[in-house]
């Protein structure tokens, strides 16, 4: 029988998952394997990025789950500081470029793989391409920033930006002895939950040190006469000094590739696929990873998520499709943790304006309390929000604002979502209860029960 080649585009989670898991199904004499990527590592955790900025993570290759050579050594032709430039999709075959060299080359395949992952959303304005702005997705642009901040003598940062990115770099910031100020276009920062938690969060911020301006729509990045950043400008007026400025305004599918190539795209411009993440009417390409839109399962759209976690599960099932094997990818709910200095924040479903935008009809429920018995002493603050669908109850979403041992309980949240559980049923959950744990009404139980109240007077 004749060996087929498989080509991976994009060498990090969904890339070499995929080339992984299809070399454990078929051995080189039946699957030859070629994997380009454009930057220097491969499986990493761009997710653990602020925590080695910050110095939480003492080295950079602390980050990486398996080196360049370990994949070779699996028999894994990988090909680093190499960038896929054009697909031939009716020739079958890709055309690549070594970045060191400028030497470019075409590559045949019978099977493809596209895990090209997301960039930085980088806004057209004056400055943007200045010395000392960086925008953070890659172990190679973290490289780059850690190397700015090492360089710099007067330690002023601003971030653009109050997403999850942004609030994890101006921790990384903080703890690097930075003044930080964030600046984003937002009524509050974190603009994945709803305003109300969201002010607990700029709250905290503030009262951490970190200066967060809402409404502040960034219209410069003001330069030196070398060219470095000096100033961040802002609609108002106003003008933020800064040394270092970080863009954590939320990352794009980088789908260029595909979208010259024809492949079907969906509003994100992410790739769209069906749920053994083939890319929709193409038998032998797959793609996974930050590249592509998801299924909510909650609302019932399409939508870009990008998370390593979604990107190494996709990994699995497409090296499972080209191995020969047979794996799904059936959705997800939207769940996803974050920390800024000592305060958690969790999220999972859907936000007001998501269930509205589907046309859902809903109540929602707020509640304080602790994450332990009160009376124990590491008992901190945590604030819950749910949401319900008004007619039948069932849970639409949750978030978590709170201390150490809040944001972690969404995993809670996240199984009765996927489960298509109700208020009512949530309540009747018999969860783990010791005083270092929790309150004997664990915080997500009260939130329920205030839900299943709420439904109950709003009828029908």
């Amino acid at each position: 029988m004749a060996t087929e080649r498989l080509v991976v585009v994009g060498g990090d989670a969904a890339g070499m998952s995929a080339a992984s898991q299809a070399r454990r199904m078929k051995g080189p004499a039946e699957l030859e394997i070629v994997a380009f990527e454009r930057g220097h590592f491969t499986s990493y955790s761009a997710c653990g990025i602020p925590y080695w900025i910050g110095g939480q993570v003492a080295e950079r290759d602390a980050l990486i789950a398996r080196t360049p050579q370990e994949h070779r050594a699996r028999d894994i032709d990988l090909r680093t500081r190499t960038e896929v430039v054009e697909l031939d999709l009716d020739g079958g075959r890709v055309r690549a470029r070594d970045l060191d060299t400028g030497s470019e080359s075409w590559t045949g395949y019978d099977k493809l793989v596209l895990a090209t992952g997301a960039r930085p959303v980088r806004p057209r304005l004056p400055g943007i391409g200045a010395h000392g702005v960086h925008g953070v997705q890659s172990l190679d642009d973290g490289q780059h920033l850690l190397n700015t901040l090492e360089r710099t003598e007067i330690r002023r940062a601003v971030v653009v930006g109050a997403g999850y990115i942004g609030v994890e770099m101006a921790e990384a910031l903080v703890s690097r002895g930075y003044e930080v100020t964030v600046l984003h276009r937002g009524e509050q920062p974190m603009a994945t939950l709803d305003p109300d938690m969201g002010g607990l969060v700029h709250g905290a911020m503030n009262g951490m040190g970190i200066r967060t301006v809402s409404r502040a729509e960034v219209t410069k990045i003001l330069t030196d006469e070398e060219g470095r950043a000096r100033a961040v400008a802002t609609a108002s007026g106003e003008e933020h000094p800064a040394d270092v400025v970080v863009l954590g305004i939320g990352v794009e599918p980088r789908t260029a590739l595909a979208r010259a190539a024809g492949l079907p795209l969906g509003e994100s411009g992410g790739l769209l696929t069906d749920l053994s993440m083939r890319v929709r009417g193409h038998e032998n390409i797959w793609s996974g990873g930050d590249c592509v839109e998801v299924l909510d399962l909650v609302a019932g759209r399409m939508r870009h998520i990008p998370l390593g976690t979604h990107a190494n599960k996709h990994g699995q099932v497409i090296g499972s499709g080209v191995g020969g094997g047979y794996a799904t990818f059936p959705g997800v709910v939207g769940t996803a943790v974050s920390k800024v200095c000592d305060l958690e924040i969790a999220r999972t479903g859907l936000r007001e304006k998501d269930a509205l935008a589907a046309g859902l009809r809903f109540v929602t429920a707020t509640i304080s309390s602790t994450t332990t018995a009160g009376y124990y002493p590491t008992a901190a603050d945590m604030t819950v929000k749910m949401m319900a669908e008004r007619r039948t109850g069932r849970l639409l979403g949750v978030q978590i604002v709170g201390g150490a041992g809040s944001a972690k309980r969404v995993d809670i949240a996240a199984v009765a979502l996927t489960a298509g559980m109700t208020v009512d049923q949530i309540v009747s959950l018999d969860l783990g209860y010791a005083p270092p744990f929790s309150p004997v009404w664990d915080p997500i139980l009260v939130a329920a029960r205030k839900a299943v109240s709420a439904v109950r007077r709003a009828g029908v």
